[in-house]
């Protein structure tokens, strides 16, 4: 099946490029976005990317946790802009809206918050969730595309907000906070006889002023936890409804084409609507009817006659690149054999790296099936 670009960025609302790291989830977001811009659309774009690559392919000097308007990119009456994610200053907004004024002062000023909030496993993945939540609910947005965390392991992005509720709402945190929620003598009690020997070897372990710090922080955000799961499965669902469309990015290679093949599994797993696959930087066959074997073979004769000059190099690089784009050629058709409801579309290797907007357009042009030229 062949992937209708266009007929995406027409219809939905929300684009998710989902992928490995490594394989252009970037570059592809970014010419999704804009050439649903250049069709008339508002268009937002969400990188996750620490690289900057996007606002350096949109003539950005930088980007951040606001949407931004890329100027002089789209003049037919679309609009373009980008915003690159602050994990800590994504979730400082959601304490300030969530909670009462010295509620969140309490929070905020935290150090166990100000480590939470920075290094906490899933913390990028959960906030990408919020934002994308965050942005669609403003209605200002006729599509928003998001540029996924470069992550290795599979769909984090939609784990994140269960691990992150499980991690705040856990058996471990309702102990370290339960002595404050009781309160008085009760709660010297309780920690004296419940908890005396679990919080020693935690102290002992963390330090009491640590351990002080973390149950100050669970108590005060306590209120909050309910609004984070809520929210959590608003989003989940908002990715399954049918204005939103996965797009799994992957390269010509085999790990990359087996992470795709298991981002797909699971996206049908999840009931997540799955718009199609893009292999990047694919190589076409040189149009010289010279086989690689010949070509080897030729290069040799040359070198044997002690002429090692051009000629024998281009011959030997014609052959790598024949025999690369062979070997692309069966691990793309192995991946798509059994796959034949999933559309599919292949974008050439560039000459030159894609570093500005004429160079995100030729990408949106050869994913929209037509030569990138």
């Amino acid at each position: 099946m062949t992937f209708d670009l266009d007929d995406v960025i027409a219809t939905k609302a929300i684009v998710v490029c989902c992928g490995s790291g490594g394989v252009g989830k970037t570059t592809t977001a970014a010419a999704v976005a804009l050439r649903a811009a250049e069709r008339g659309r508002r268009v937002v774009v969400v990188t996750i990317d620490p690289a900057r690559r996007l606002a350096q392919s949109l003539g950005l000097t930088e980007l951040d946790n606001t949407p931004r308007p890329v100027r002089n990119a789209v003049s037919n009456g679309g609009e373009l802009h980008a915003m690159m994610l602050d994990m800590k200053r994504t979730f400082d907004d959601i304490v300030l809206t969530h909670a009462d004024a010295e509620r969140a002062r309490q929070i905020l000023e935290n150090p166990f918050y100000v480590m939470l909030s920075a290094n906490l496993a899933g913390t990028q993945e959960y906030m990408a969730m919020e934002k994308l939540g965050q942005l669609h609910a403003t209605g200002e947005w006729d599509l928003i595309v998001v540029d996924t965390p470069p992550t290795r392991s599979a769909l984090d992005f939609l784990d994140a907000p269960d691990r992150m509720t499980r991690f705040l709402e856990g058996r471990f945190l309702r102990m370290v906070i339960a002595p404050a929620k009781v309160g008085g003598r009760v709660g010297a009690k309780l920690m004296s006889v419940g908890l005396n020997t679990f919080t020693g070897v935690l102290t002992r372990i963390t330090g009491a002023e640590l351990l002080r710090d973390l149950r100050d922080f669970f108590t005060a955000f306590e209120t909050m936890f309910g609004g984070f799961r809520d929210r959590a499965k608003q989003t989940y669902r908002l990715l399954q409804d049918d204005g939103t469309a996965f797009v799994v990015v992957a390269s010509p290679e085999p790990a990359a084409l087996r992470e795709a093949a298991y981002f797909v599994e699971r996206l049908s797993t999840e009931r997540m609507p799955l718009a199609g696959v893009v292999v990047n930087r694919v190589h076409g066959v040189p149009p010289a009817q010279l086989s690689p074997e010949r070509a080897i073979a030729t290069a040799e004769v040359l070198e044997e006659r002690k002429k090692r000059g051009p000629a024998a190099g281009l011959l030997r690089l014609h052959a790598d690149r024949v025999a690369l784009a062979a070997q692309e050629r069966r691990t793309i058709t192995a991946f798509a054999a059994g796959r034949a409801d999933v559309p599919l579309v292949e974008v050439p290797a560039m000459a030159t790296d894609v570093h500005d907007v004429d160079g995100l357009r030729r990408v949106g042009t050869a994913l929209a099936g037509g030569s990138a030229a």
